[in-house]
């Protein structure tokens, strides 16, 4: 009888230890991925635009949710001092391959629409404004597909007062305000601190005040070491002498935060501009 009640003790105190097991490799699961069933969407102009928000689409997606990056141009006219790449078509398929380098990297899924560089802006109103509605179209398409919980993008100073960035991140901005979308999401403007830039003229340009950047999002070191790697991609637009090194401390001074400034809508009705 003691036999057989040492055997239930046994096979009782076996079945809980696997029970707890089970239970410590949900618990660490979920601490790993606590993003499971989220979808963000980054929507940005450029190949390497990417890079303004890198460490955390690399967070995102280590932490389980799908992550998609949206880059709508083509990066023809991205010559710089560095190289010796001439603008047109072979700079194209170049920095399509570089794009899909750094995608791949921070485990991003990648969508690359075939907008040119300034949106055919020197075409006049006949180029540029049927260009700019289809980009509109197509980017309302991709929301419609992926129903993201976040989308982020540039906000009204583009990072860099680029024309390109500030008319990407108005029409995602127009997309999110073209309906009562279904499923709830949210909408994020990327920015910088007011503190952090130095010189007078790039706070006008290009600063926001803190009371606006509500939103900050930490990232690791390793999160900041896939951003570096996945920013050498874009060898095309750097400089060679840059290393990660020089990436990673260059972000740092943003405290590994980034900073975003979150769309809110109004939550009552007035009558008034004055309240």
């Amino acid at each position: 009888m003691q036999k057989h009640q040492r055997s239930i003790n046994q096979m009782l105190r076996q079945g809980l230890f696997a029970l707890l097991v089970i239970f410590l490799a949900g618990s660490s699961s979920w601490a790993q991925k606590p993003y499971e069933g989220k979808t963000l969407l980054a929507v940005f102009a450029h190949p390497d635009d990417e890079s303004t928000i890198s460490p955390i689409l690399a967070k995102y997606a280590r932490e389980g949710a799908k992550v998609h990056l949206v880059v709508v141009t083509d990066g023809r006219y991205g010559t710089n001092d560095f190289h010796d790449h001439k603008a047109g078509d072979e700079l194209v398929v170049t920095r399509r391959e570089e794009m899909r380098c750094a995608a791949e990297l921070l485990g991003v899924e990648l969508t690359h629409l075939n907008f040119h560089d300034q949106l055919r802006a020197a075409e006049g109103y006949d180029g540029h404004v049927p260009h700019a509605r289809e980009m509109v179209k197509q980017l309302n398409d991709i929301v419609e597909k992926t129903k993201p919980d976040a989308i982020i993008t540039w906000g009204p100073d583009g990072g860099s007062t680029h024309m390109d960035h500030r008319l990407v991140g108005a029409s995602i901005t127009q997309v999110y305000l073209s309906k009562d979308w279904q499923k709830p999401m949210s909408l994020y403007f990327y920015g910088t601190p007011l503190d952090n830039i130095d010189d007078a003229d790039g706070k006008v340009l290009r600063g926001q005040a803190s009371k606006y950047l509500r939103t900050k999002v930490p990232y690791t070191d390793e999160d900041l070491e896939m951003a570096a790697k996945s920013y050498r991609c874009h060898y095309s637009q750097i400089d060679p002498m840059l290393t990660e090194a020089d990436f990673m401390d260059r972000k740092s001074k943003n405290g590994k935060f980034v900073y975003l400034r979150k769309f809110e809508a109004p939550k009552s009705d007035s009558d008034s501009v004055f309240e």
